[in-house]
């Protein structure tokens, strides 16, 4: 399972009001007595060398910046490191503003110093501030733990994102869980921010990462499998996928923390995924070991690097003829020099018998997809069928590096089963 991360309902704000009477809001787990409500005097960008406005080591001069808030740019050094540098200084507090390259995405962090995190727009205002006005100042408070922030989930920006350079006929990633501000056990080996002079203890701590998605996950997979012992992987994380939501809790479709704009499957895959629903999906998508085998052998892999990966004799006398014919719950479509891709697919049915299912298309205008049958009747539980999509690119859409997206849905009343297509028309 390829996994990007989310943001969860739940923030941990803290506050900046400035001399100028303005208050912005950012994050912090900062979580020692704070500063009190006195404004104290506020610095960015003054300091021994260039690299002050980042607050590296060594570069902040004690003389400037003692008793008084730091603003410190996002990037390069770790974020908590930043808080040291401060508090080595002299300093009494930071203001840590993203950047560009950062955006509005904000990441809580428990610092060694009152701080607060803050996105780009709120950081540029901020700095505008520190360098114009003749006195400026600042005071930062902390505002515990809000629940239900709307809107969420939102793709996190340090996710990463497709095209799938390897394999583009495979859409990736897969889904998105939550993996921003996660409670996390934690050693006392070491202290919250990890910093050698961080002398805390605490036995959790709040994380960040596709490695706390990751987990998510793979908690989600286990429960799948012991509500559904005879089930494959393959067929958990078809549940997973095809069940998976891409519209917030405001009902708009999914944002992207990067941009600010909306998301696309490159970015969140299928979609955040809905344990309750994946439970009962209706429907999956299995494959088998040797379907996979016969994958890894349309990829021009030689039999003794399939076998590596198999870890059994290959001969590769199946193959398909394109790699996208595996039996995926998405789907990638590049047409390259074609303007016609056919791909098979089979589902298995793990809800009722006697169930049937009609499929609903949606895609951009430049694509006409033609799915057949375009009803599937299963008798029985655990039966199989088989349909063929056919994606035909229209006459004059021009090989650009454009991408577009779409979505294969098998519904009934019970179930929704939803699969992302994502369109390309170059491989690059």
């Amino acid at each position: 399972m390829t996994v990007g991360a989310g943001t969860l309902d739940r923030d941990f704000p803290a506050y900046a009001l400035l001399g100028n009477k303005n208050r912005f809001t950012g994050v912090s787990l900062y979580s020692g007595t704070g500063m009190g409500n006195k404004p104290v005097a506020l610095v960015y960008n003054k300091g021994s060398n260039s690299s002050s406005n980042l607050c590296l080591p060594g570069s902040l001069q004690p003389e400037l910046v003692r008793g008084k808030v730091v603003v410190c740019d996002r990037g390069v050094n770790a974020r908590v490191e930043k808080g040291g540098v401060v508090r080595a200084a002299g300093g009494v507090g930071m203001i840590i503003a993203n950047t560009a390259a950062s955006g509005e995405e904000l990441v809580a962090d428990s610092h060694l110093l009152p701080a607060v995190a803050v996105g780009r727009k709120v950081g540029d205002l901020i700095r505008q501030y520190a360098q114009s006005d003749s006195n400026p100042t600042a005071v930062i408070s902390f505002g515990g733990t809000v629940l239900n922030v709307r809107p969420s989930p939102v793709v996190a920006a340090f996710s990463s994102r497709g095209p799938n350079l390897v394999t583009p006929q495979i859409l990736k990633p897969d889904v998105i869980g939550p993996g921003v501000n996660i409670l996390a056990a934690w050693s006392e080996a070491i202290g919250p921010t990890g910093l050698e002079e961080d002398t805390r203890k605490s036995q959790f701590n709040i994380m960040s990462g596709t490695s706390m998605s990751c987990p998510h996950i793979s908690g989600l997979a286990a429960l799948l499998k012991a509500a559904h012992p005879t089930w494959s992987p393959s067929a958990i994380k078809s549940a997973l996928m095809t069940t998976a939501y891409t519209h917030d809790n405001t009902k708009s479709p999914l944002r992207d923390a990067a941009g600010g704009t909306f998301s696309n499957p490159w970015a969140h895959g299928s979609g955040h995924v809905d344990p309750s629903k994946a439970v009962s999906p209706g429907l999956v998508y299995d494959i088998s070991s040797d379907d996979y085998v016969a994958f890894l052998c349309s990829l021009d892999y030689t039999i003794e690097q399939v076998q590596v990966i198999a870890k059994r004799n290959v001969t590769c006398s199946r193959k398909y003829s394109d790699p996208g014919q595996l039996n995926y719950p998405s789907f990638s479509v590049v047409f390259g020099n074609k303007r016609v891709v056919r791909y098979s697919r089979e589902l298995t049915n793990v809800g009722a018998a006697g169930s049937m299912y009609k499929v609903i298309v949606s895609g951009p205008a430049a694509v006409k997809i033609v799915v057949k049958p375009s009803k599937l009747f299963f008798s029985g539980v655990g039966e199989k069928k088989r349909y063929t999509v056919t994606f035909v690119s229209s006459k004059g859409s021009s090989r650009t590096a454009r991408s577009e997206f779409g979505s294969i849905l098998w519904a009934n009343p019970q179930h929704l089963v939803r699969s992302p297509v994502a369109f390309a028309w170059t491989l690059l």
